[in-house]
């Protein structure tokens, strides 16, 4: 059984992530946080502040380490020197990292730097990447477009189940014909793992699923899975849509060419969002809600 640690694991990602490998007998999962919230089943709470590691990890001698909470060089750089030089160290980056004026779509190989929608955010996840390959450099760097399914605490679909089931129109940026691309939690699990069992030559890979989505599109599918039928506001674009969506104006694609070796097939994004209703029904309470509504409301009604 290989030991295998988790940072963070109370909140959506990392918190899905420990839960499927507790469920695989082939892992001793261990999860890293100060224990703040409720611990993901058939795990092993690490309570330490990850600020102040120093060296207090090394006598686990973990065989995995699956850094998923980390935002910036820092924070890796805190994680690894406390494990010590594992067998295997997987970084969740974002597609953050690519500037908006490279060429579409995003290749692993593509120079990365300033993205303006993400700023700091990309800046901090690069930083830390070249930290991690700088120590490691057979460790894996996993670069998402936006994650959904159970257990998203970010007020994204949830935004738009909450609309379905309170019947309200939905006010939708421009003509709604913004693409964006989504990735299911659990496929995320999946290419972990099959990066885990099969080490792949390649280091660094995005993944997504392989077609885009208008916001038109999707924000249909999430009524579809309410039960609901969706009438269509316009937005004029001059009004900042972050005031009233959950996403910046700005249509990216992955390339996820590497991503088909580990995974042929990713989940359908209606069955994905079904899961995710599934959830949110039970689990509002746990949702980061933002003031969308009330921007509507004092604008638009």
């Amino acid at each position: 059984m290989k030991k295998l640690l988790v940072t963070g694991g109370t909140v959506f990602v990392s918190k899905y992530v420990a839960e499927y490998f507790s469920n695989n007998n082939e892992y001793e999962v261990f999860v890293l946080n100060r224990n703040n919230h409720p611990q993901p089943a058939n795990t092993k709470l690490i309570n330490l502040d990850r600020k102040d590691l120093q060296d207090k990890l090394k006598k686990y001698n973990f065989d995995i380490v699956l850094d998923i909470t980390s935002y910036n060089r820092n924070d890796v750089q805190g994680i690894y020197e406390s494990v010590g030089d594992v067998p295997d160290y997987i970084f969740l980056s974002s597609s953050a990292v690519y500037p908006e004026t490279e060429e579409q779509p995003f290749m692993e190989n593509v120079k990365v730097g300033f993205n303006k929608f993400w700023k700091d955010y990309g800046m901090n996840k690069i930083e830390a990447e070249e930290y991690l390959r700088s120590v490691k450099p057979d460790s894996y760097i996993i670069r998402p477009p936006y994650l959904y399914g159970p257990e998203n605490n970010v007020y994204r679909e949830a935004f738009v189940f909450e609309c379905a089931e309170n019947n309200r129109p939905f006010y939708i940026p421009s003509n709604g014909d913004m693409k964006l691309q989504f990735f299911y939690i659990e496929d995320l699990c999946k290419i972990i793992e099959k990066i885990i069992k099969t080490h792949p030559e390649e280091k660094i890979f995005n993944v997504g699923n392989e077609e885009s989505v208008s916001i038109k599109e999707w924000v249909k599918l999430c009524y579809e899975v309410v039960g609901k039928d969706v009438i269509f506001k316009n937005v004029n674009e001059e009004i900042e849509q972050r005031n009233y969506f959950s996403f910046y104006n700005y249509e990216y694609k992955l390339d996820i060419t590497r991503q088909k070796s580990l995974l042929k097939e990713s989940t359908n994004l209606r069955e994905g969002l079904r899961e995710s209703y599934c959830w949110y029904k039970n689990n509002k309470d746990k949702v980061n809600r933002k003031a969308y509504l009330d921007f509507i409301n004092k604008n638009f009604e």
